[in-house]
């Protein structure tokens, strides 16, 4: 019988054959994740021979990531912003870009000695990411969380029922603010809006990894306009929607910067500025009311 070890090093060479990025660390999640143990857990049982039934356990995994899918899928889950999060085909898998903005989101308010945002609206809630992670650092606020995709809404809620968030955070399905109703309404008008909507171009998506081209929702992740035609739609009813002094935080994409200030002063927004993801390059804007 073969060892742990000996599997984990054949499953790495098969990896690294089909191009997946960090074979050695794949193996070994995807063999731990099978066999029920966690990374440490695997180091210290190298040596342990495996039955035909690990084996089984084993195989599927790994035919599955040699196909390219994402590890996030194939476990569904992932862990993100403190939270463990369900992740299918449903929806985008949460990114690390979009864990620094809520990392952000929560810094500035601490720092500032701000009150907390009491009214939270997310637009394009995917996995329900932004919105249940405010919703944990800010456990006074309510939780608005739009979607145009009836499926992603549907695991966003589980996600919700899953962390007890469900009682603040309400999931509905709307195209951007087509579903708020009157924003004279104080229950439709918000102290922060948040959104990571689709923003690549066309050219960009192409040129994207097979994980994503062929396995997350293209309508969640590509826009027209040179992936501006959604982030246009959002600064601009944005205004209507915020409280005076609210926030509107973006994540964007990093060419979009230049046209999106313009944008913002035209819809009345000011302190407009640019920030940067972990790598150094324009990733994100705020703008307020």
């Amino acid at each position: 019988m073969l060892t742990v070890l000996e599997i984990v090093k054949r499953t790495t060479d098969f990896l690294s054959s089909k191009g997946i990025e960090s074979p050695r660390l794949t193996s070994e999640l995807l063999v731990g994740h099978a066999l029920g143990l966690k990374r440490m857990q695997l180091y210290v049982q190298f040596e342990k021979p495996l039955a035909e039934a690990d084996l089984e356990k084993i195989r599927p995994l790994v035919r599955r990531r040699a196909q390219r899918e994402p590890i996030q899928y194939i476990f569904g889950e992932t862990e993100w912003g403190g939270l463990k999060l369900k992740t299918d085909r449903r929806a985008l898998i949460p990114r690390p870009e979009t864990e620094r903005l809520l990392e952000m989101l929560t810094e500035s308010y601490e720092a500032a000695g701000a009150v907390a945002p009491q009214r939270i609206l997310d637009l394009g809630t995917g996995t329900g990411a932004l919105a249940l992670g405010l919703a944990k650092a800010f456990p006074d606020s309510r939780v608005c969380a739009l979607d145009r995709s009836a499926d992603a809404l549907a695991l966003a809620r589980e996600n919700g029922a899953a962390l007890g968030l469900s009682e603040r955070v309400e999931f509905r399905e709307s195209d951007w603010y087509s579903n708020l109703g009157d924003a004279g309404n104080e229950d439709d008008r918000f102290d922060l809006i948040v959104a990571n909507p689709p923003y690549l171009s066309a050219e960009e998506t192409a040129a994207a990894q097979p994980e994503v081209r062929s396995f997350e929702p293209m309508s969640a992740l590509a826009a027209e306009e040179n992936g501006l035609a959604d982030l246009r739609k959002i600064v601009a009813g944005a205004p209507r929607f915020l409280r005076e002094g609210g926030l509107l935080a973006l994540e964007t994409g990093i060419a979009h910067h230049a046209i999106l200030g313009e944008l913002a002063l035209a819809a009345g927004l000011k302190d407009i500025e640019s920030k940067k993801d972990l790598t150094g390059r324009d990733r994100f804007v705020f703008a307020r009311k």
